[in-house]
């Protein structure tokens, strides 16, 4: 399988940990985002209408799930 098999899919587990594939900032639903204040525990697929990369303004399209055997 590869890496790139899931880009810019946002039906993922709850839990997985999304990466940009621009800038590689890391999405962590543990984290939130306090940027676009989104509360922590939020899924990828939860995401606000809108929500873009708080590093480089990235589209969800342009996240990749990361595979960090969590």
């Amino acid at each position: 399988m590869s890496i790139f098999e899931n880009f810019g899919e946002r039906r993922v587990e709850p839990g997985a940990r999304m990466e940009c594939g621009i800038c590689w900032f890391v999405y962590d639903p543990q984290n939130g985002d306090p940027v676009w204040q989104v509360a922590p525990g939020t899924p990828f697929s939860e995401l606000p209408e809108g929500w873009t990369c708080p590093n480089c303004d990235a589209p969800p399209s342009k996240f990749m799930r990361l595979d960090d055997g969590r």
